[in-house]
């Protein structure tokens, strides 16, 4: 699916718009809105459930079990036009020729994504409940004016059918204004899809299909978020997970004027790893990548314990060729900072889903950097579309060798025995400014990806580094001379 966000007024941003890639970069100074940006794209997807060709899709496939147990709720004449429908359906799915499209649904079916995807609650709460605000008026832009007016938006296209949009425009305090629109004629069924070949007679066959459709190809996507603080989260959640049972409870509450709270990404983030259990059947290929983050970078394994049912998990690490096991605490910043990812690796992500991570080279030596790109790119392979923050030089750099690997397999070549490559059009790359929109950075073969205020640094170490030798060069020169 291509997906576009637009936002305008939003937090520090003045204006972004962006496509979603299988990888998405974020790049550009501090405090640019980054991670405003990453987080609203984990609040869209949570919200409707990803980001697939028809929003919600398990809200139509109930409507026909609905339709079945009408029994004696309706009068006579709503039952004849609701069976009336149905059989509309059933010539248009028995006629394998002319595709079926969303308007081909009854219109009972077709108002219930609509009216999930226009609810003036959801989102709002969504939005407030990730970025820890009580109200969407103060994402408004940061200008010491509430007048400006933020609009956040978002279209799903399949190929070049358009499939549907959402778009939310708040101004002041007032309550934001939320719109939505799904194409009416977008193709559910193409006339050569191999689940047209069912004869349809009863409703029963029509409910089925939906409720496979929703499954396979419309399936719900799930999105995960890693934090910059997720080394120190991981490190300290069983005192965490402590202090909030004892918030809980009327005692620990009596002490406590006023209980902070957790941003939504961050609370999701926790209550992942105070829950997690090992997966019993993971993906061979996103626990692939796992283990090859522990064999290259960590060289050691990531050990989960439970010591009883009732105890918290532990997380340890283990060195290779040791007997003993480290916490988190007294493990290397590394090895804190990658083992989250190495756990949602191993038993939490899937095909198909979103993990966004902010800083993946946060404590990390350049040379393991570029290996975390690496990473990324294996990821891509394996399906997952994964979105970054970040401020690293060398992983852009690896990453855009990798897309430089992608081109030489496209003419039938590679550099390296390893599968690790990028394809330019899976990647897209946007630099952030202060008080600037938001642009997007094109791979260039002989410069790749590169931010400019990165070369203006470079440069400017390089003068001055330059002129301080020949400052000391002409001093001893001087020194010299005088001393003769």
């Amino acid at each position: 699916m291509d997906v576009h966000i637009n936002v305008k007024n939003f937090g520090p941003i003045e204006e972004a718009e962006i496509d979603l890639r299988p990888l998405t970069i974020f790049v550009g100074e501090s405090n640019t809105g980054k991670t405003y940006l990453a987080a609203l794209i984990y609040a869209l997807h949570q919200n409707f459930d990803g980001f697939s060709q028809l929003p919600l899709a398990a809200s139509t496939s109930y409507y026909f079990g609905f339709v079945r147990r009408l029994g004696d709720r309706y009068t006579q004449n709503r039952q004849e036009e609701i069976e009336q429908e149905i059989l509309e359906v059933y010539d248009k799915l028995n006629t394998p020729d002319h595709p079926f499209r969303f308007s081909d649904l009854p219109q009972q079916a077709r108002a219930r994504p609509m009216s999930k995807l226009t609810d003036q609650e959801e989102f709002t709460n969504e939005l407030e409940r990730c970025f820890d605000h009580d109200s969407v008026s103060k994402l408004i832009r940061f200008s010491g004016s509430r007048s400006n007016k933020m609009k956040v938006s978002l279209s799903v296209h399949k190929k070049d059918q358009p499939c549907w949009n959402f778009e939310v425009l708040a101004t002041g305090s007032a309550k934001p204004t939320i719109i939505g629109n799904i194409n009416p004629d977008m193709i559910l069924l193409a006339p050569n899809d191999t689940m047209r070949k069912t004869e349809f007679h009863e409703i029963t066959d029509v409910e089925r299909l939906f409720r496979t459709l929703s499954t396979r190809r419309w399936r719900t996507e799930n999105s995960y978020y890693l934090p910059a603080a997720r080394s120190g989260i991981v490190q300290s959640r069983s005192v965490l997970a402590t202090a909030l049972i004892r918030r809980a409870t009327r005692i620990g509450l009596d002490h406590i004027p006023e209980v902070s709270t957790f941003s939504g990404m961050i609370g999701d983030f926790l209550e992942q790893i105070v829950n997690y259990m090992e997966r019993k059947e993971p993906s061979t290929n996103i626990r692939g990548v796992a283990e090859q983050l522990e064999t290259e970078l960590l060289e050691g394994k990531i050990e989960v314990k439970r010591p009883t049912p009732e105890a918290s998990t532990e997380f340890l690490y283990r060195p290779n060729q040791s007997k003993e096991t480290l916490r988190m605490s007294h493990s290397s910043a590394m090895v804190s900072e990658l083992a989250p990812l190495v756990l949602f690796l191993r038993s939490i992500v899937k095909q198909g889903d979103m993990l966004i991570i902010e800083e993946p080279e946060s404590h990390l030596h350049p040379g393991a950097q570029t290996k975390i790109a690496q990473t990324l790119a294996r990821l891509v392979r394996a399906g997952v579309r994964v979105v970054i923050t970040t401020h690293s030089n060398w992983l852009i750099q690896q990453i855009s060798n990798l897309i430089r690997e992608g081109e030489l397999r496209k003419q039938g070549e590679s550099t390296s025995e390893s599968a690790d490559y990028l394809k330019a059009e899976e990647v897209g790359s946007w630099w952030f400014h202060k008080d600037k929109p938001v642009t997007e950075l094109p791979f260039d073969l002989v410069e790749g990806i590169e931010p400019e205020d990165h070369l203006d640094i470079a440069e400017d170490l390089y003068n001055r580094s330059a002129g301080l030798q020949n400052r000391i060069e002409e001093k001893k020169g001087g020194d010299a001379y005088e001393s003769e």
